[in-house]
């Protein structure tokens, strides 16, 4: 763990309790786009789950029913972070059968980088002392939850899924995409992070409240709008000597079915490529921050 004196005890950082949100987030001086929040449980848990999710039909119902079946929903919260659903997946009587605690609807501008802004803020008002993220389209091992979780439990700041890591799984992947992984997105991010990281595009990841709050991190800044924000935040965390690692996980893609995905577009594509660079540049730093 980093012994660095600059990073704020989240004590100090949580001490303020006004009364709503967005007094809480104009207090911090924070960025979030514009959100509706629907409690449906309680805070029980130290961890919260972000479940990034738009219109993921039924692999998300399959998804948080294993959660809540594997006794997952009592270990952590489970916060789903909704970029505006319309299929009826999100039904609250069936959310509440599978003990999802909150449902935030992000009706400002951006995409998931934006989705993820309002969800992290939510949790870390709300003092989580770590957050888990993991997709919402069904293809990640849900179990793994537990294991991020004990990373957290051992001091871990950043946590990265890996299907190549010894214990990992990976099944179906398209060639495309395991070319693209291994030779240019892994690559490149790791350089950027000045450490090996061998699976960097996936969200299932975990953040350790310090991290997040660390004042040279600020990831709640409107740069972060489409997938910029997990980019930098799988790179920043060893760049400022924070204690990182890789957590084994399994990936499934369906077989004979449609690719699970929102980037599908050339232009989308392009944006990554983009935020690639621009992590590797260093453009996502805070503002006068030269330390990379």
């Amino acid at each position: 763990m980093s012994s660095d004196a600059s990073v704020t005890p989240i004590a100090e950082k949580l001490e303020i309790a006004p009364q709503t949100y967005q007094e809480s987030l104009a207090a911090r001086s924070w960025d979030v786009p514009a959100f509706d929040i629907e409690h449906i449980g309680d805070k029980k848990s130290q961890y919260s789950l972000v479940i990034p999710v738009i219109n993921e039909g039924e692999r998300i119902r399959r998804q948080l029913q294993a959660t809540h079946d594997l006794g997952l929903s009592d270990l952590v919260d489970t916060i789903i972070a909704d970029g505006g659903s319309t299929d009826g997946s999100l039904d609250r009587n069936f959310l509440k059968s599978v003990n999802v605690r909150s449902v935030i609807t992000k009706t400002g501008p951006g995409k998931l980088s934006a989705q993820l802004r309002c969800a992290y803020a939510v949790s870390l008002i709300e003092g989580y002392d770590g957050i888990i993220t993991i997709d919402g389209n069904g293809k990640d091992s849900v179990e793994s939850i537990r294991d991020f979780a004990r990373a957290l439990d051992n001091g871990v700041d950043y946590a990265q899924a890996s299907r190549f890591v010894t214990g990992g799984k990976s099944e179906n992947t398209p060639l495309s995409r395991l070319l693209a992984i291994r030779l240019l997105h892994a690559p490149i991010l790791s350089l950027a992070a000045q450490r090996w990281f061998s699976d960097t595009t996936q969200g299932f990841r975990a953040y350790s409240a310090r991290y997040l709050l660390d004042d040279r991190v600020q990831p709640f800044r409107p740069i972060f709008m489409k997938y910029e924000l997990l980019a930098y935040l799988t790179v920043r965390a060893s760049q400022l000597g924070l204690k990182t690692a890789e957590v084994p996980t399994a990936r499934l893609y369906p077989a004979n079915e449609k690719i699970p995905t929102k980037i599908s577009s050339a232009n989308a594509h392009m944006d990554l490529v983009n935020v690639l660079f621009s992590t590797l540049k260093g453009d996502y730093h805070p503002p006068n921050d030269t330390r990379h």
